[in-house]
């Protein structure tokens, strides 16, 4: 039996984790939170870890408030960099199987075609820079057998994304504004744990490797809320506007699309259309 640790289990992706574990009976999981166990503590987790025989760690934890960053720099350096390290160096120690779960914000937006893995970094925000800095300290400690999925516009039935944010202006505006100048990829949270599943066992590498993952195809965000409002015959009228027309404490990437042939090459992965996807998530799994 592989035992995994799951941490971040309370999370968009770890909960979708928990969700979908039924259909993957030949691993016994551990899903934690902040409260049980503390992965910013290195001798707890090491504690956790060689206790329960853990075999392989799902690092969905991460502090994802991108504006909160800015002023909360410190905490999110110790959720987005620190806690990697401490999980890095526990990986290497034991020989356990490590997926952390990155992102585009580690880009900074300017790209005119999907950013791959060998595209350089360039974060614009606190928050991309502690996940970007999550990623070299990874990288720098080397476990093997070790990946890092960046992901992108994330969204599922748990805690705060797009698609609730839209349903919910929904129920009382007959008309919003959503930006229509900025371009990436919608990413169902119970794809991506699927994936990670299916992945987990085909794993083998002695140098950490990094992998782009979300849906496919491109929108804007206005295309998304769009999209969302038509599968939903929501009728509220939905206006572009430009990024410009909402100042935001800190940029948002003008385009993050992520090319994924390397993980569907790497682990013969199909990935599905971010439409198909969406549908999907209002009919099965009731957003």
């Amino acid at each position: 039996m592989n035992n995994i640790l799951v941490t971040g289990s309370e999370g968009q992706l770890g909960s979708e984790l928990r969700a979908i574990a039924f259909r993957f009976t030949q691993y016994n999981l551990f899903f934690t939170n902040r409260l049980t166990l503390d992965i910013t503590d290195y001798n707890a987790v090491k504690a956790f870890t060689e206790t329960n025989k853990i075999n392989a760690i799902i690092n969905c934890a991460a502090y994802t408030s991108v504006d909160s960053a800015e002023s909360q720099s410190k905490l999110a350096d110790a959720v987005n960099h620190l806690a990697v390290a401490n999980l890095a160096k526990i990986a290497k120690q034991n020989n356990i199987k490590f997926i952390h779960i990155s992102t585009d914000y580690v880009f900074d937006g300017n790209s005119q075609r999907p950013y791959n893995e060998n595209d350089t970094p360039n974060p614009q925000s606190v928050y991309g820079q502690t996940k970007l800095d999550g990623e070299l300290a990874m990288q720098k400690i080397n476990p093997a057998n070790s990946i890092i999925i960046r992901t992108s516009w994330l969204y599922s039935r748990h805690g705060n994304n797009f698609v609730k944010t839209m349903l919910k202006l929904a129920e009382t505006k007959s008309e919003i504004s959503v930006v229509s100048d900025q371009i990436g990829s919608p990413t169902s949270a119970v794809d991506l744990a699927a994936a990670i599943f299916t992945i987990l066992p085909k794993i083998k590498n002695n140098s950490v490797e990094a992998f782009h993952y979300s849906n496919a195809g491109l929108c804007s965000w206005y295309d998304f809320a769009l999209e969302i409002f038509r599968i939903k015959n929501i009728k509220t009228l939905v206006n572009a506007v430009k990024t410009s027309e909402f100042p935001m404490l800190v940029k948002r990437p003008t385009y993050s699309v992520l090319d994924k042939s390397k993980i569907k090459t790497r682990f013969d992965l199909e990935i599905t259309s971010w439409k198909a996807s969406l549908s999907f998530a209002f009919e099965s799994i009731k957003i």
